[in-house]
């Protein structure tokens, strides 16, 4: 398993990590996935003999429970593996059981180290932005964690662009910890994040974490245009990640999806995460299934090399439309753009 620079920090974490949504199972999150303390040890070693070393869970998966099946399942080999958990999200009823108020920060990471049952959490990540909390009082409390060893390194998830860029002006003014990674979502399903956030990554030296590359399992190639959804799939549930604004782009992205997955004798799974391994900034695609089976499959990607060729069909049928001003800038500005520029607006110079 290949280990990779996370951004520009000094710390390396597997292509591939393994993703603990699907652990315990509670309330909504039975939806994605109901996997016990047995299986997620089993999934564990999966991932360890594959070579993983990184975990990514959340205070708010299963309310908690996904943290104590990630503790428990590590007792006596935590200095083994890297963990990653996230704060944001409601944890309780009360006006401050959610958002990055120094209040919610300090206590939720507490409350995620006695779950977790380890004494450091290797990459805290502001889990969604809070939009009535200064990011001078967010970077402060993150500063305190680190300071007082309670985390190594700090991220950020689902943060729109400005946003991002807001909190690490933030950060350089003030002299508080800036962000090494940016955990978004990113798939062949949907490509949004080409508009600001991997262009940002590139620029600005954050690695990418990524999640639900599958899309759910929409990329997995067991949906096939015209035909039912699969038995237990979360998208008949109530469970609507990721939306879908574009099923005809969708299928036609599956149909290259399996033709290039039968050239090689794999899963359509497994070209879809081969895919993002090779994308600008992406440091680690995050993996979880609800069958060992299909996480046996996953871990399997990081094997299979596409030629050039087959990763511009993918690129080329996937490819987002370009919306104002980068279309604008393509054909005003082609002879001045930098490589977080031509990441997004390359493809279609060179078309």
């Amino acid at each position: 398993m290949q280990q990779r620079q996370l951004g520009r920090s000094g710390l390396k974490i597997s292509a591939l990590t393994l993703g603990t949504m699907t652990f315990g199972g509670g309330g909504k999150f039975a939806n994605v996935g109901t996997t016990d303390l047995e299986g997620a040890r089993r999934q564990i070693d999966m991932c360890r003999d594959a070579g993983v070393t990184l975990i990514d869970t959340a205070d708010v998966y299963s309310d908690g429970a996904s943290e104590e099946i990630v503790g428990e399942a590590l007792k006596g080999r935590r200095d083994d593996w890297l963990v990653a958990t996230k704060v944001r999200f409601s944890m309780g009823e009360g006006p401050n059981d959610a958002g990055l108020s120094r209040h919610h920060i300090i206590r939720g990471c507490e409350a995620s180290l006695r779950r977790l049952r380890t004494d450091h959490i290797d990459l805290y990540q502001v889990h969604q932005w809070d939009g009535t909390t200064p990011p001078e009082e967010t970077l402060g409390a993150l500063q305190t964690l680190v300071e007082t060893g309670k985390v190594r390194y700090v991220g950020v998830s689902n943060f729109a662009g400005w946003q991002v860029m807001k909190t690490l002006g933030t950060a350089e003014r003030e002299h508080l910890p800036k962000f090494v990674s940016q955990q978004i979502y990113y798939s062949l399903q949907e490509r949004s994040a080409e508009y600001e956030l991997i262009p940002l990554g590139i620029d600005q030296g954050l690695g990418t974490l990524v999640w639900s590359p599958l899309a759910g399992g929409l990329l997995s190639g067991k949906y096939r245009r015209g035909q039912d959804a699969p038995e237990g799939s979360r998208h008949v549930t109530e469970w609507s990640e990721p939306p879908v604004y574009d099923e005809d782009k969708l299928y036609d992205t599956v149909d290259v999806l399996v033709e290039v997955a039968d050239a090689h004798g794999v899963s359509a799974a497994q070209v879809a995460l081969a895919w993002l391994l090779t994308r600008p900034t992406v440091a680690s695609v995050i993996v979880g299934a609800r069958t060992d089976e299909q996480l046996a499959d996953n871990l399997k990607a990081v094997e299979l090399e596409l030629s050039a060729d087959e990763l511009a069909r993918l690129e080329r049928v996937s490819r987002p439309n370009l919306v104002y001003p980068y279309w604008h800038q393509m054909m005003s500005a082609s002879e001045r753009l930098s490589p977080a520029d031509l990441s997004l607006i390359g493809p279609y110079l060179n078309d």
